[in-house]
């Protein structure tokens, strides 16, 4: 059977990407299509060197750094790619690539990281981060969104399967779509994080600086708590506006490579996780390491981090997205600091293995494939 792989974009090489690599690991003969293709060679070979199929969206002016300003020509783009020939297509999508055009004979199975966020609940929030909540720009964004909106919703009834990446893009999708789905939790490289039991006395997070992982907010409220030292890594647009506010008492150390990352993931008392993520993976990988995870109590991490209410802990959450309730969450954790084994941690973040996802991932396509095609298999 003859199958394509459609993905949103390839740019960056992030959680969705890491997905789509594993993905081709369980199909190498697949063909890829994309909106865009300006993936570096170093992270092809993550993809087995396959080069996408791509949209006139490529060709258009300044599109390898400003291909998002591009999002409203997008629906139209990905419905240009010709899949006529393909008996599977398996799009990976948080934007568009789900919008693909696929006949009545063809099976589309789709793994979605989210609905796209800044169109659904998250439209506000996009707004006004992007100075968008006002005046005619505003207006024309709103528009341009409302109609993408539409087009999403609609593109979704062309979808024979619906895959979600944690209970919680389940739920975002059955509000937007009215859809019920299979969920299957991303593939997070445990074996890359050694377990590490000796912890030092500083607590870390690590992320690109983006203002809705809320490192600035990590970093106000331990700049109310001078005792506890904060280590950051990570760079990105926000990085000298939260130097700018960091004490005495938090290290920032900017873009780190794996090796220096894994290794303060190893050695961190916790990890600090303020953001609402759709699963988030870093809180898995340090787990991974051993290492408890202090996390917003919305959004993936409910699914990821076991509570105090849990028999095996393995972190702590708090209820708001301010200084105090962070400040409270340390407290609690500190007090009752024995209970969280790296064991534990460890034993958790295998639940979401590589081996996991390629096994749950393949039978669920298998059983997609033998409902639709009578028995057949990915090699008849």
């Amino acid at each position: 059977m003859k199958i394509a792989i459609v993905h949103d974009w390839l740019v960056t090489y992030a959680g969705a990407e890491k997905v789509l690599e594993k993905i081709i690991e369980i199909y190498p003969n697949a063909d890829l299509y994309s909106v865009v293709d300006f993936l570096d060679d170093d992270k092809r070979k993550l993809i087995q060197n396959k080069r996408a199929a791509v949209t006139f969206i490529q060709k258009l002016p300044f599109a390898k750094k400003k291909y998002r300003n591009y999002l409203p020509l997008m629906p139209l783009a990905i419905e240009q790619l010709d899949l006529s020939k393909y008996d599977v297509i398996i799009s990976s999508s948080h934007a568009v690539a789900k919008g693909a055009i696929t006949g009545p004979d063809q099976l589309h199975i789709s793994y979605v990281h989210s609905p796209i966020r800044y169109a659904w609940d998250l439209q506000h929030q996009y707004l006004e981060e992007s100075g968008l909540n006002h005046g005619l720009k505003g207006l024309l964004a709103r528009y341009l969104l409302h109609k993408i909106r539409i087009w999403d919703a609609r593109t979704t009834n062309s979808v024979d399967y619906l895959i979600a990446n944690s209970s919680f893009i389940a739920r975002r999708i059955w509000k937007c779509y009215r859809r019920e789905v299979e969920v299957i939790y991303p593939p997070v490289d445990v074996h890359s994080f050694n377990l590490h039991t000796k912890k030092e006395e500083f607590y870390l997070t690590a992320s690109r600086m983006v203002p809705y992982k809320k490192i600035d907010l990590i970093v106000e409220s331990f700049n109310k708590m001078p005792d506890k030292k904060l280590v950051v890594i990570g760079d990105g647009p926000d990085f000298h506006k939260i130097k700018s506010i960091a004490g005495s008492n938090i290290h920032l150390m900017g873009y780190q490579p794996f090796e220096v990352l894994r290794e303060y993931m190893q050695k961190a008392k916790a990890f600090v996780f303020a953001a609402e993520e759709d699963f988030g993976i870093v809180p898995v990988e340090a787990q991974a390491c051993g290492t408890p995870v202090i996390a917003y109590g919305k959004g993936g991490a409910l699914e990821t981090v076991r509570d105090i209410s849990n028999t095996k802990p393995t972190g702590v959450f708090f209820k708001k997205q301010t200084p105090e309730s962070i400040i409270e969450a340390v407290k609690i954790f500190e007090d009752m600091s024995e209970q969280f084994s790296p064991y534990y941690c460890r034993e958790n973040a295998e639940a979401f293995s590589v081996d996991r996802f390629k096994r749950e991932f393949s039978a669920f396509v298998q059983k997609c494939i033998d409902e639709k095609f009578n028995g057949q298999t990915i090699n008849d």
